[in-house]
This record gives C-alpha cells, structure tokens and sequence, in this order.
C-alpha cells in the first residue's frame, strides 16, 4: 500500500463550491484508496461533499490531495487532473 501527495492550486473563478466539490467526491469514489483533501492544516475525507465545502476554499487556496492505497498515484493523479482543469468552468 503506498500513500501520495500532491498539492493544488485552484484557480476556478468561484473555488471549491457544491460543483466542484460534487465532481471530486464523485471522481473519489472510483478508487479504494482513502483520500483526503486539506487547506491550512484543516484535512477531510476526499469523497464527502460537506466535508470539502466546509473549507471554505477560494479561488487561488492551495490544497493538498492526500492518497493513501493500492490506487493512491492514479486518485491523485485523476483528482489533481479535475483541479487543473478549473472542474470545465467558464473564466
């Protein structure tokens, strides 16, 4: 089992809200691995759309997306994927 790290940065005009957060939970939960998703200190389970939301991340907040499991590097690999992607939002 091995665990992988990666920090984001979001750059979507209205940050981590219900949409967003609804399409990492959804992405998240394809995979076994545990995620999480933390923003200054504050850590929460990766596939819980309350939970993200709860940390109130804006536009340009750095968050770390956090795996650990026999998938960790791809459910990384696919949640850092969506962020950069600014989750398909219009600028």
């Amino acid at each position: 089992m091995s665990e992988v790290t990666k920090t984001v940065v979001l750059g979507n005009k209205y940050g981590l809200h219900v949409r967003p957060a609804t399409m990492l939970a959804q992405a998240a939960a394809r995979f076994q691995s545990e995620l999480s998703i933390s923003k200054d200190g504050v850590e929460v389970d990766g596939k819980s759309v309350l939970e993200m939301i709860s940390l109130g991340a804006e536009c340009g907040s750095e968050l770390i997306i956090r795996a650990e499991g026999d998938d960790a590097a791809e459910a990384v690999a696919s949640l850092e994927e969506l962020v950069k992607s600014r989750f398909h939002e219009e600028e």
